[in-house]
């Protein structure tokens, strides 16, 4: 393998800590961050820092925020009685293209997998349960990606969510199941949507 100067090295180590970026992408990303002008790294590094700097998750729905609350839940304009559960933030971009839901989101941060030790535990589940808790919900709709795990994670809720009384939906299963709602297109996502069943 060829060596490279320290520098180098350490910022290929780096970029291959990112999700899919192997030892050959983070060297052609490496190289050119190189032959980039100084005014773009440093726009790069500051992004980076920016983001690590700024961003905070929302105290009501747990979504990526630079303000608390997000724009969904401080929006005058959106139905906070209606809530959609989605696994990661990246989810809520596709619902949000049908331009057909008006409601608020809660954002779990993951999915049950018992053989990755991911738990209830380690999902963002009690905020969810003291909004509904409070009465601040009348409906829930779980948008849970259709794997194994988004499965389970949408049985649990359920059976957590109507001990509450509440009425529970599930998004109907127009999107491939195995695929991520992040890659569905906009009729997909709003057929989904319009078909969600209760649970």
């Amino acid at each position: 393998m060829s060596k490279f100067a320290e520098p180098m090295t350490r910022l290929i180590d780096e970029l291959k800590k990112l999700p899919g970026i192997g030892s050959k992408s983070a060297q052609r990303l490496a190289f050119h961050i190189l032959r980039s002008s100084d005014e773009d790294a440093d726009a790069l590094a500051q992004a980076v820092h920016d983001v690590k700097a700024n961003l905070r998750l929302c105290s009501v729905c747990n979504n990526i925020t630079d303000v608390d609350p997000c724009v969904y839940c401080s929006s005058p304009t959106r139905n906070q009685r209606l809530v959609c559960v989605v696994e990661e933030p990246t989810n809520i971009a596709a619902i949000e293209k049908t331009k057909h839901f008006n409601g608020g989101y809660h954002v779990l941060h993951g999915s049950l997998s018992p053989l990755h030790g991911i738990g209830p535990d380690q999902l963002r589940i009690g905020n969810l349960m003291r909004r509904v808790e409070a009465g601040d919900v009348d409906e829930v709709i779980i948008a849970t990606n259709p794997t194994v795990e988004g499965e389970a994670t949408a049985t649990y809720l359920s059976q957590q969510l109507k001990r509450q009384g509440l009425k529970v939906t599930r998004i109907a299963m127009g999107i491939p199941v195995g695929s991520d709602i992040e890659y569905t297109d906009e009729i997909t996502m709003l057929k989904a949507m319009e078909g969600r069943r209760e649970l």
